[in-house]
């Protein structure tokens, strides 16, 4: 754990949403000597080399921090600025020092008293007064549904915990950068500035997935003016970088709970609130939603996040569907690639979507029924394509589609049983890649061999992910 200085809590998140090509470009060495200095100067405590022998003698303290950073992240812990590591570090950030899983602000600060009060001091000029009102009392609202804390708006007195939306050099030593970079910040609890938080002014704050949401934003900053520090945890509403989820279906994570209640204790709530866990990579138990190859990359859906598997790069990314595809519903249920038109077709429930590299095709969602299903089928479980035909798997019966054609072919549904030998259970996902399709039933996946017509390998579904 590292110390955190009694400064503002800065939350700095994602300028856009991340349209990065399957391998960034390699940056020149002197770029890449100033990212990793400046980086690990400001969030792993690096000295400041003033001078020649002090800079000769910093290399294996460098070689240190980039392995400690590199443990925070869940990367390659080598001490070498790879590109994995310097694609972290040029990303938008918390400006504190980092902690692992939550962590509790150093001294331990918190509130003596669970009724808190909050004062909106003024109001952003391109948003609602309303809508900010509303944003800022459901953010207070996630953390008092799970703990024994209240909050109540008062405009009459100074409160215990402060709002403004202020721009640029606003009188507490951390001023803002302008529209995208730093977004707000907030104080750890006590006297004075205290628990206060403050909001960039020049940002475009909304109530949707454009720009910066208020809510999610607010919710993190109150984290802070409660006494935690960020996470770890990537899917944890406290990890220092921004990701927007749907508001009207936001659930707290169980690691955010956990945090809040090691500072002020349970919810006196009868029923117990729970969170959901980000799903990790080398858990036994994995199971995918549904899975996909785009362009020699391969993507595994699970809730709301998906690993990116890219064969040059020799690393497994995991992601928030909502970074890369902030319309797209959580919980994709099937996925296959059409090489031929360079489409992805992505399916929950009776809607599917079709993606062309990274964008969205205008006139999705549509209805599965365009495929000739019959009206029986509400969902698909998984989805293949394969030589122009795509395989549509739905509890133990499969269809195929012509994809030229445009239609279902005479003769189905058939049994998967009957037509993949080996295959008796229900499908959770299949992709296809070179003469196989993988099949993945619960924490396993069968090779089927598409010559030989029968399954030639069963394995661990998670050592797809280098697990």
């Amino acid at each position: 754990m590292v110390n955190l200085k009694t400064l503002p809590l800065l939350l700095l998140l994602h300028t856009q949403l991340s349209k990065a090509l399957p391998v960034p470009a390699e940056p020149p060495e002197e770029k890449k000597t100033i990212v990793v200095k400046n980086y690990l100067e400001k969030f792993y405590q690096l000295p400041k080399s003033q001078h020649q022998f002090e800079r000769k003698n910093s290399a294996s303290m460098i070689v240190e921090k980039l392995k400690e950073m590199q443990q925070f992240f869940g990367l390659n812990v080598t001490g070498k600025p790879d590109a994995a590591t310097l694609e972290v570090m040029e990303k938008a950030r918390c400006g504190v020092p980092d902690t692992g899983d939550f962590m509790l602000t150093p001294g331990n600060p918190k509130w003596e008293h669970t009724n808190l009060t909050y004062r909106i001091r003024n109001y952003p000029s391109n948003f609602a007064k309303t809508d900010v009102e509303t944003a800022i009392m459901k953010a207070f609202q996630i953390w008092s549904n799970v703990s024994p804390l209240n909050f109540s708006k008062t405009s009459e007195r100074k409160a215990d915990i402060e709002i403004d939306f202020v721009i640029r050099d606003h009188g507490d030593n951390s001023p803002f950068d302008g529209p995208n970079g730093i977004l707000a910040h907030a104080f750890q609890p006590g006297q004075g500035i205290g628990g206060d938080a403050h909001f960039d002014a020049e940002e475009t704050w909304t109530k949707t997935s454009q720009n910066y949401n208020l809510f999610l934003v607010a919710a993190h900053e109150f984290g802070h003016s409660l006494g935690l520090s960020h996470s770890s945890d990537a899917g944890a509403l406290m990890y220092p970088t921004y990701a927007f989820t749907d508001p009207s279906t936001y659930l707290l994570h169980q690691d955010d709970i956990n945090g809040i209640q090691a500072i002020y204790g349970p919810s006196s709530n009868p029923i117990k609130p729970t969170g959901p866990s980000t799903p990790t990579a080398c858990d036994p138990r994995l199971t995918f939603d549904a899975i996909v190859t785009l362009r020699g990359e391969i993507f595994f859906f699970k809730d709301k996040y998906f690993w990116r598997s890219h064969p040059q790069l020799e690393r497994v990314e995991l992601n928030f569907l909502s970074l890369f595809w902030p319309s797209l519903p959580n919980g994709i249920q099937a996925a296959y690639e059409d090489f031929d038109r360079d489409l992805v077709f992505l399916f929950k429930g009776n809607q599917y979507w079709a993606l062309n590299g990274y964008d969205i095709q205008p006139g999705y969602p549509k209805s599965i029924s365009n495929y000739g299903l019959p009206r029986s089928v509400h969902a698909i479980d998984a989805a293949v394509s394969y030589r122009g035909k795509t395989y549509l798997f739905v509890n133990n019966q499969f269809w195929r589609y012509d994809n030229k054609k445009q239609s279902m072919e005479p003769g189905y549904p058939q049994s998967i049983a009957n037509a993949f030998q080996g295959i008796y259970s229900r499908i959770d996902a299949v992709f296809h890649q070179g003469y196989f399709f993988f099949f993945f039933t619960g924490p396993e996946y069968h090779a089927f061999d598409l010559n030989a017509r029968r399954v030639t390998r069963v394995g661990r579904s998670n050592e797809w992910l280098n697990c």
